[in-house]
């Protein structure tokens, strides 16, 4: 297995380990990742081998940086080739990310059958390079046959967190849970881990019209400004506004919502078409080849979201939430769209295509 470098690309990866491991309980798994990124710390607690190595990518900001690629990616073929060589794979499963690319590569070259499993609606240039000598290639958006050839691509959706499917219960009884009212709309608003500051900003922008319309807002906003928001004497937060650093319990927290404002990460937004919430998405500009926009568009163009730019924000995220939020018919159209983009049983059915292309028994 080998993904990395972001959530998007590793938990993927292990989810579908873990669906082999299920069904073949002895199986040994090799992970490859990339030293310094964070596959390297949560490969091995989800307990699976791990080794790293010495690659990165095109430093845009630092030119001079990438004097030392090749030299890395030379020494990362030479390392995946020996791990490779000593591990004598079945197969091998890439799911994007620096390391997948020389894993992969050698590997194929090795007589290794490879998979390719894609997230985003524009894929990574790792995964285009690596679809012509795979045997199959698993996208989580339809129409991908212009990027990867047809006869191998196959529309299953993005693995994701299991408790994300089975823990989603009533409105109204998480609603409760939360200690909010069921009787009033409830915006959920999460911009990943770590935050989003242009989703804060909105909020702090808007926070006196949301009280005003005496909606409910459940409000992640990551390690970065939760500290400052909380203390931030100038706001005076009624008990409809829960300001979280960090969300545990995200089926709960999809289950309360009406409306939900996200990032446009991949695996957010299986999740969301998980819970088949009205949304309204904020692509992150900086993703790699702006992907993240990608991926809100194709949402879009289904009538399943609405969208707003980041420079859009200030002139834009209040009025186009307010048109969903005000709009009960528009809100059940969308979750009813987003139902196309629900797969939730993308890990059984990716792991079903590459044992059947294998002719492996379970």
């Amino acid at each position: 297995m080998s993904g990395g470098g972001t959530g998007g690309h590793i938990f993927p990866a292990i989810a579908i380990a873990q669906e082999i491991q299920k069904r073949f309980p002895q199986a040994e798994f090799l992970f490859i990742g990339a030293n310094g990124k964070m596959e390297m710390e949560k490969v091995p607690q989800a307990g699976f081998k791990i080794i790293g190595l010495n690659i990165a990518g095109f430093d845009r900001g630092n030119i001079l940086k990438n004097l030392r690629l090749p030299f890395k990616l030379l020494s990362s073929i030479t390392t995946a080739r020996k791990a490779i060589k000593e591990f004598q794979p079945d197969f091998a499963i890439g799911t994007g990310g620096f390391a997948s690319g020389p894993a992969l590569f050698m590997a194929s070259n090795l007589n290794v059958p490879i998979f390719v499993q894609e997230q985003n609606s524009l894929p990574g240039k790792t995964n285009t390079f690596l679809a012509k000598k795979a045997k199959a290639v698993f996208t989580a958006y339809p129409n991908m046959d212009h990027f990867f050839p047809k006869t191998k691509t196959f529309f299953l959706g993005n693995p994701v967190r299991k408790n994300i499917i089975t823990d989603l219960i009533t409105k109204d009884v998480a609603k409760e849970k939360l200690g909010l009212d069921k009787n009033k709309l409830t915006i959920l608003s999460v911009g990943g881990s770590l935050g989003s500051r242009t989703l804060n900003n909105g909020w702090k922008q808007n926070i006196e019209k949301l009280i005003e319309k005496d909606f409910q807002l459940i409000w992640q906003t990551g390690k970065l400004d939760y500290k400052s928001l909380n203390e931030d004497s100038k706001i005076s937060y009624p008990p409809q506004i829960q300001l979280k650093e960090f969300i545990s319990d995200m089926a709960l927290a999809y289950s309360a919502a009406d409306v939900i404002v996200s990032r446009a990460g991949a695996i957010a937004i299986s999740e969301l078409a998980m819970a088949q919430k009205p949304v309204l998405l904020v692509p992150f500009p900086f993703a790699a080849e702006d992907h993240q926009t990608k991926n809100a568009m194709t949402l879009v163009e289904k009538n399943a979201a609405r969208m707003v730019k980041d420079t859009e924000m200030k002139e834009k995220f209040w009025t186009t939430l307010m048109e969903i939020c005000e709009n009960e018919n528009l809100r059940n159209e969308m979750s009813e769209n987003l139902k196309f983009f629900a797969k939730p049983l993308a890990t059984e059915r990716i792991v079903d295509e590459i044992l059947s292309s294998l002719n492996i028994k379970a």
